[in-house]
């Protein structure tokens, strides 16, 4: 689900994850226009056999000043969208407006908010861009050429875009870098995670939420109820060019707690320990502990040094940040890298010197690590034989298996007083976390407990007072899921079948990999997994290594090629394809010319239609005797549902031998 990190979630929880990380995190992968329907998506027909979808009434109060608007003052029915230029959902959605301002024409204003995910590098850029080339009264052109080539958004080929629009290009670069618009966006940003809609797109029709690049219909149908709304206000007196700010006028200014953490089910408080070996920066007696799993290797977890360094700057010495390692397994470097901080650790210089990995992420060689120690002035010596000796491997296991108990799976993820939070969120996520801990923490100073006893106290008291869980929606309906002609490993005639669509470019992918072998020890007899495809358009060589899968598949041998693709995820190019191919003594005429010809794009374009149907829009999803699971869970998710299935399979066979 499109982010580096990913945490252990209940199967019964799955419909949050559904509507808040695929529609919203993944964006969905629905029709976004009834004349641009892509290939890979269920028609409206077939989402006709779904049971209707059921939209919240709740009007939100969604201001538009200021905002780039596209339509007429005296529109009845206002759109506001929240999107990011390099999210591929919502440039598929962006089809989808442009179709509903033909249909609907003076009756349909668009408003643009901005939302720039922070695992998209290029979506902030892209954003400033924008607002920059408003600032010349050309918002809506750069609008279109960023959706049009969301895959170029690097900074030259955003000046590129500028010149071709015909702006004054030194005043937009200006313009680019003035606070103002920065400022702009992270206002939005703010409004948005008010409102409830942390992913992209995200759209409110007349202050009614709809998340994700959905089928048209859907906006039709809520579009078509506030119309009619709003001109049975105009019946009534109210002049159009004020009917939205009528509408306004009773509209709700913030989501329900619930809903403003959609992308993340809550978690329970969980005991942290704080290891005196541990890197740390802030007093012992400090009101807030943020204990934090990273990984140098991680994009995400770079992006939340500078939240860190805010936090640092904010709070002072009421915060302690704790940094622990969780390497992980996709990242070759991240271990060597833990290994050098560590080194460094040893010299009084742990910051300096993660300071230098995370801002020379894509340098992470030996010969890199030994530059930056002596950069930062350690004896470099005493540093090569710390590497040479693994001396540091042995606590970064440690602090892995410390994180993997407590949750953190993925990274980045903290523990602040116990409380996780996951991701590289924003500091406003961070903020109300942090200033609750500091008022339990003057609180219990003031009842008598010591400074130095404050972090064990509030950890225990977090865990223990951790209130249950909100009841979780209702599993999804179970669903007749076919295996059709998919590669499928297991006894014939299984009790459980699982069917997984999966993308062999992503890492939550391959991180399943290791739960699935171990359900099939486990389970040895009683379960067969069938392997769907599901490249998402994001993933560059996905669909190429889903077309080589098949092309070993058509010669027995798709398992191990499956194994191959998922231990070599950075090198998928049609050259290492055909490497793993020879690997296998594939026949290599024969393997090449499967690719050539593109033989297997129906089957795999007719498994992605098949798993949107259904729902899978994000990968890994997983259907166990057709129960929706998704993403990369632990074991034990996947173990609930499988002994549930035997369960009523051992009734239906008793009921079968009478």
């Amino acid at each position: 689900m499109a982010q580096e990190h990913s945490q252990p979630m209940k199967p019964n929880v799955i419909v949050a994850l559904l509507i808040g990380l695929v529609l919203g995190f993944v964006g969905g992968r629905a029709a976004s226009g009834s004349k641009a329907t892509p290939a890979n998506t269920p028609s409206v027909a077939q989402a006709a056999n779904k049971p209707a979808r059921a939209v919240d009434p709740t009007v939100f109060k969604v201001p538009v000043d200021g905002a780039p608007t596209k339509g007429s003052a005296n529109a009845l029915v206002t759109l506001v969208e929240f999107s990011d230029y390099e999210c591929p959902f919502c440039s598929r959605a962006n089809t989808t407006v442009e179709q509903l301002q033909k249909d609907y024409g003076s009756k349909l204003r668009v408003v643009m908010r901005q939302n720039p995910l922070s695992f998209h590098p290029h979506a902030r850029p892209a954003a400033l861009a924008a607002l920059a080339a408003g600032e010349q009264g050309k918002y809506w052109d750069m609008h279109s050429l960023l959706f049009a080539n969301n895959k170029k958004l690097d900074a030259e080929s955003l000046e590129g875009y500028a010149k071709q629009i015909g702006l004054d290009v030194a005043k937009w670069k200006a313009d680019m870098a003035d606070e103002r618009l920065g400022a702009t966006i992270d206002k939005e940003q703010a409004l948005a995670q008010q409102l409830g809609a942390s992913g992209t797109p995200a759209f409110f029709i007349n202050g009614r939420f709809l998340s994700g690049a959905q089928p048209i219909d859907n906006f039709k149908a809520l579009i078509d109820e506030e119309l009619a709304k709003a001109e049975g206000l105009v019946k009534s007196g109210v002049a159009p060019s004020q009917v939205y700010a009528r509408i306004m006028e009773k509209g709700v200014e913030r989501a329900p707690a619930r809903a403003q953490q959609q992308a993340e089910p809550p978690a329970a408080a969980k005991k942290v320990d704080v290891p005196a070996d541990s890197p740390v920066v802030g007093p012992a007696t400090a009101k807030v502990t943020i204990v934090e799993w990273s990984d140098f290797e991680c994009p995400f977890c770079s992006r939340a040094v500078p939240t860190i360094n805010k936090i640092k700057e904010t709070y002072g010495k009421d915060v302690r940040v704790v940094f622990r390692h969780q390497p992980l397994p996709m990242h070759s470097h991240a271990k060597l890298a833990a290994q050098a901080s560590m080194a460094a650790h040893e010299q009084g210089k742990f910051w300096e010197m993660h300071d230098k990995l995370f801002a020379n992420q894509r340098a992470l060689e030996r010969g890199d690590l030994e530059k930056y120690a002596q950069e930062i002035g350690l004896d470099v010596n005493k540093f090569k034989a710390a590497l040479d000796s693994n001396k540091f491997s042995a606590k970064i296991d440690a602090d892995s298996a410390s994180g993997m108990a407590v949750g953190a799976n993925g990274t980045p993820a903290f523990f602040i007083n116990g409380r996780f939070l996951s991701g590289a969120q924003p500091f406003e996520a961070f903020k109300p976390l942090i200033d609750q801990e500091i008022a339990k923490a003057d609180k219990a100073l003031a009842a008598g407990t010591k400074a130095e006893d404050l972090y064990a106290k509030l950890n225990q008291d977090n865990v223990n007072a951790a209130p249950a869980a909100p009841a979780a929606p209702a599993e999804p309906a179970v669903q007749k899921v076919e295996v059709g002609n998919a590669p499928v490993r297991g006894a014939k005639n299984a009790p459980v079948t699982i069917v997984a669509w999966s993308d062999f470019e992503c890492p939550f992918c391959s991180r399943a990999v290791p739960t699935l072998e171990q359900v099939e020890k486990e389970y040895k007899g009683k379960v067969k997994i069938a392997f769907k495809h599901q490249p998402l358009p994001f993933h560059q060589h996905a669909k190429l290594a889903a077309q080589a899968s098949m092309a070993a598949n058509e010669q027995g041998k798709f398992w191990e090629m499956h194994d191959k693709l998922f231990a070599n995820q950075r090198a998928l190019d049609r050259e290492s394809l055909e490497k793993y191919a020879q690997e296998l003594k594939l026949d290599m005429n024969k393997f090449k010319a499967a690719l050539d010809s593109g033989k297997f794009d129906k089957q795999i374009e007719a498994d992605m239609a098949d798993g949107a149907s259904k729902g899978a829009n994000g990968t890994p999803t997983f259907f166990i005797n057709g129960r929706t699971l998704v993403g990369a869970q632990p074991f034990d998710a996947f173990k609930k549902v499988i002994d549930e299935e035997l369960k009523k399979a051992g009734v239906v066979m008793a009921a079968e031998a009478k």
